[in-house]
């Protein structure tokens, strides 16, 4: 199957990234692997390049396009999260860059079949991972209406999320939801058609990522991921991370400038008692955008907003 995917901001990431020959790079999210590819190039010879995904057609995928690489790869089928245990297998202590690309590819819109896109009519499923148990199905036919409201407005921050979720609700009493093209069609009868004229977005885009992160569960691993990802890197190792909407960003902002403070203590506090230290040296004072010469020729970039840091 063609795992067809443009990365976003390429040039960007690999000078953030510090990418040198010899050193130990970690791409969490391989995706259609553009990125893994150029840091690759960079980190011959004597590399190491560890690719981790959680899709399994994203690993299948690597092993063909990284071919060239196959002496310095080593590939995980599985999340982020696992990091560490990755890493102990390999016997590695310590790694010199990790990047994470949290957006969806190409792949997973036209040709994984699962439900991500509105516009296709597809098995209502969402899932990265085809051995999860949950589904974006599942949560649509049983989750309280109360329950649905609440997810479409803190992870869509989606307006209309009451209306649609009573919607939702009373639909399925009817009958099973099934296809993305069912819960697209309830989502664009709720919307007026004043208000769906205005919108610069398809009326089911915040919901449908609603679902999707709630199935993968993305903003609780990307938390927890975030925790303890310094703990890998060597000093000067970078961590670079790539978002597509405000609730990831917000996570990735404020935890670079917790770790880059250090100290935890009150502000009235005289002097420092944590004994917090500062792990951490963001590069990115403001977060980096793609270039307009970048957005068009790659729309899906558009959203894209790069931060990374440093090991102290």
């Amino acid at each position: 199957m063609s795992y067809r995917h443009i990365p976003a901001m390429l040039n960007e990431v690999v000078n953030y990234l510090n990418c040198r020959p010899g050193k130990v790079y970690v791409d969490g999210t391989l995706g259609g692997c553009g990125h893994a590819r150029a840091i690759c190039e960079k980190i011959i010879p004597g590399g190491t390049f560890i690719g981790i995904d959680q899709d399994i057609d994203a690993i299948s995928n690597a092993e063909t396009v990284l071919k060239d690489y196959s002496s310095i790869i080593h590939l995980f089928h599985g999340n982020f999260i696992s990091l560490p245990e990755f890493l102990n297998r390999l016997q590695i202590k310590f790694i010199d860059g990790i990047l994470l690309d949290l957006g969806m590819s190409q792949h997973h819109i036209e040709n994984s079949g699962r439900g991500f896109s509105f516009s296709k009519d597809e098995p209502l499923d969402m899932r990265m991972d085809i051995e999860s148990p949950l589904t974006a199905e599942k949560i649509v036919n049983t989750l309280p209406q109360a329950e649905l409201q609440k997810l479409f407005k803190e992870y869509g921050e989606e307006r209309r999320a009451k209306q649609i979720a009573r919607n939702i609700v009373k639909k399925r009493q009817q009958e099973k939801i099934e296809t993305s093209q069912q819960l697209a069609q309830i989502i664009i009868n709720t919307t007026p058609a004043q208000a769906a004229s205005k919108q610069k977005i398809h009326p089911a885009t915040r919901v449908f990522m609603a679902l999707r992160i709630a199935v993968n569960r993305e903003l609780e691993r990307l938390e927890t991921f975030l925790e303890h990802a310094v703990d890998l890197l060597n000093p000067g190792g970078r961590l670079c991370v790539l978002s597509f909407h405000s609730l990831e960003d917000r996570i990735v902002k404020q935890r670079f400038k917790a770790l880059e403070k250090g100290c935890t203590c009150p502000p009235k506090l005289p002097q420092c008692v944590c004994g917090q230290e500062p792990q951490l040296r963001i590069l990115t004072k403001k977060v980096v955008r793609p270039t307009e010469e970048e957005i068009a020729a790659n729309p899906m970039a558009r959203s894209t907003r790069l931060r990374a840091a440093e090991k102290l």
